[in-house]
């Protein structure tokens, strides 16, 4: 019996993956209820969860595991946690309460609780309508007290081991919708649950006589020494032709007033920021780039709002797809305005019929173009119509058309002088509105200097060809057996310590922009990560100088910075919801970055070792290059580690945060359930020792490869596959 207890251990995870994944593609293909009722909670799910539990833990004592105390405690915490979920599932109670002012109290789940509401109001951001947070406060009655508590989002009330959470409210802003829950023992269980795991995997970092210590002191880590070398590259700009900005056929207005127009203050992307967000937003999101020819985004804006008609025929509205192109007539990747409409039609309307996504999206810039022009798109501030007196109200119309009327007469002084007159009444209307500047001088000059730095392209092209060129460079020289100037390793790190630097100082200033840590979104996370790596990279490389590691680094900055690339076209700086105003969203997020970083690591020493062996094998010298490949097995099992463990902690801080937002802290969305699966494969070369084929470098390595397959369809796929509320992440 003992000798099945392995396989029998191992095949139910494998089996356990598998189910998660297919769970998952049926909820896309049929529902969430046909997967969270056949699947996630079926009764034979259930059954083999147990039964994976009790044959792991048989044979974790087969194996007298528990003289190792925190290796014991790693697989218990599970178990409890387990068990926490098993036990929610049998006996938690969940409902959902819609309550309205002055409305009969309601009764709560089947207790002899009554809930009424007594109160119920939003908060806004100063200066928007946008909600920064939105509270209630309720009645609760029995046959013992009476009691008034306030709920708002990550702000629960709790009364009796009933929890209430705040989960929306009505548009006019008379009634609001409460999560009940009732769970006083597994919530209980499932928490020290997560405490356990959390010492337990602290504890194993330290514990002696596991496969973790003997990688640490293995002999293969004092001659972990690669040299490497260094590659630059430079970009070449294009010329460009001029746009004519003076003279009677001009098309845009002089910098120095596009500057001060750009100062304004404009109510954008539910928040107030400089109009110079605006415009670099639109100049992107038409072109490709925050800036047109020699223009700068504010000109472009300007050009497009003052004079329309003579940019009717600029090709700035980059297309894609060759059927657009077509259909539009043009043969380059511009079209202009005109090219989209002709003999009376709309051209696109065709392909949009047909589902065409790209020429949704040409249609989406057509209309970005007209939002502007016909004043939907530009919002200056101006203060709510009953807080100002008449005359008050007519001034920011009545200066804006002295503006235009300034620009169309060539007296650009004045008009210059007149849009700092308007930004100084914006400011003097705002302190008297809300007693203060809804948005400082600091945050606003932060705001105009991030908009000033189109840094992503250039710093992702340059951190991918060096790295590529030194990934190239490792390769030859291992293949060849030299080692290059260690001078050039140093003058790497260097480089790399400005990079992380300076995206230091940008991720600081895009904080600043934004009011809160920027991690709130899918471009935010990847200069996150493209920041974690250069950190994690430098402290590899100061430790052991390895080229590999310094070539690893640079590639996934570029690799990183090149995604985040992708999405900065559309608006990015927003204000967060409220339920995402939780300093557990920063952990969770900055956490599970830095396990991915880690991971990626070991996929391109993976990499790099198959690539050497292929060489081996092909040269007929099945032992050439074997201690290198032993030497990268070794540091990709001790990145292995904190990389799983970091992974692990913030999957259950995400778990924590959810249960303080919505009540429930597993909902088998299909990224909660992706992030799980990707635990779980990662679980299994750390249990080498179970597994002897782990040991072997070559499997190993094809297995961390294979494997970072599921990190990208977690953070990428599931997005734009399975969808899902983390889908925004």
């Amino acid at each position: 019996m003992n000798r099945y207890l392995r396989p029998v251990a191992f095949s139910l995870m494998g089996l356990i993956v598998v189910l998660l994944i297919v769970a998952t593609v049926c909820e896309k293909a049929v529902s969430t209820e046909f997967a969270v009722r056949y699947f996630y909670t079926a009764p034979w799910t259930i059954a083999l969860w147990a039964a994976a539990t009790v044959s792991g833990m048989a044979y974790l004592f087969q194996c007298k595991m528990y003289r190792q105390v925190m290796t014991c405690l790693l697989h218990l915490s599970f178990v409890i946690i387990l068990l926490g979920a098993m036990v929610t599932h049998l006996f938690g109670e969940q409902d959902q309460l819609h309550l309205r002012l002055g409305q009969e109290p309601k009764q709560v789940l089947n207790s002899d609780i009554q809930i009424s509401l007594l109160d119920f109001h939003p908060d806004y951001y100063p200066g928007t309508h946008a909600p920064m947070d939105f509270s209630s406060r309720i009645l609760l009655t029995d046959n013992r007290q009476t009691t008034e508590n306030e709920v708002s989002m990550n702000h629960i009330a709790t009364y009796r081991h009933y929890r209430f959470y705040q989960s929306r409210y009505d548009t006019d802003g008379q009634g609001t919708t409460l999560t009940v829950s009732h769970d006083p023992w597994g919530i209980g269980i499932t928490y020290t649950g997560y405490a356990l795991l959390l010492v337990s995997m602290i504890g194993f970092l330290f514990q002696s006589r596991t496969r973790f210590e003997q990688l640490l002191h293995s002999p293969l880590l004092k001659v972990l020494v690669l040299a490497v070398s260094l590659f630059g590259s430079t970009g070449l700009s294009a010329k460009t032709t001029p746009l004519p900005v003076k003279g009677p056929d001009k098309m845009t207005i002089q910098r120095p007033v596009a500057a001060s127009m750009g100062e304004l203050y404009v109510y954008y992307n539910n928040r107030l920021c400089p109009l110079s967000t605006l415009a670099n937003d639109f100049c992107t999101k038409l072109y490709g780039k925050p800036r047109y020819r020699n223009l700068t985004a504010e000109q472009v804006l300007a050009g497009w709002f003052f004079y329309y008609e003579r940019w009717l025929h600029e090709p700035i509205i980059k297309v894609k797809g060759d059927e657009v192109r077509h259909a539009l007539h043009i043969d380059g990747k511009y079209a202009s305005l005109s090219d989209f409409t002709g003999k009376g039609i709309y051209r696109l309307d065709p392909l949009i019929g047909e589902g065409n996504r790209n020429a949704m999206a040409a249609d989406e810039k057509f209309q970005l173009v007209s939002m502007l022009c016909t004043g939907t798109l530009l919002h200056l501030w101006c203060p709510p119509a009953d807080s100002v007196n008449q005359d008050e109200a007519l001034y920011l119309t009545q200066a804006m058309n002295h503006v235009a009327w300034c620009l169309t007469q060539g007296r650009n002084q004045e008009a210059n002088r007149t849009l700092i007159a308007i930004r100084q009444w914006q400011r003097e209307q705002m302190v008297k509105t809300y007693g203060l500047l809804p948005v400082s001088d600091t945050r606003f000059r932060a705001e105009q200097c991030y908009n000033n730095l189109p840094y992503t392209r250039p710093l992702a092209m340059g951190c991918a060809t060096i790295g590529l060129l030194l990934f190239i460079v490792c390769c030859w020289l291992i293949a060849k057996g030299k080692t290059i100037s260690v001078y050039a390793h140093y003058i790497l790190v260097f480089l790399m310590a400005l990079i992380g630097l300076f995206l230091t100082f940008v991720l600081a200033l895009r904080g600043v922009v934004s009011g809160h840590v920027p991690l709130s979104n899918g471009f935010e996370t990847m200069q996150f990560l493209a920041w974690v790596t250069a950190l994690v990279s430098i402290v590899l490389a100061c430790r052991r100088r390895s080229g590999l590691v310094l070539a690893s680094g640079y590639l996934i900055m570029g690799m990183t910075l090149m995604v985040s690339m992708f999405s900065s076209s559309n608006p990015q700086i927003t204000l967060l919801m409220p339920v995402l105003q939780s300093p557990l969203l920063t952990l969770h997020v900055a956490v599970i970055m830095v396990a991915y970083c880690l991971l990626a690591f070991c996929m391109l020493n993976g990499m790099m070792a198959l690539l050497l062996y292929a060489h081996a094998r092909l040269t007929h010298q099945p032992k050439q290059h074997q201690d290198a490949i032993e030497r990268l097995h070794l540091l990709s099992n001790l990145l292995l580690y904190p990389a799983l463990f970091c992974l692990t902690t913030g999957i259950f801080i995400g778990a924590v945060w959810a249960n303080i937002s919505w009540g429930r802290y597993w909902g088998w969305d299909p990224k909660e359930v992706w992030a799980l699966v990707t635990m779980l494969l990662y679980a299994l070369p750390i249990h080498s020792n179970s597994l002897p084929f782990m040991r072997r470098p070559i499997v190993f390595h094809t297995y961390m490869v294979a494997a970072f397959a599921a990190v990208l369809f977690t953070y990428f796929g599931v997005n734009y596959l399975l969808g899902g509320m983390h889908s925004y992440a």
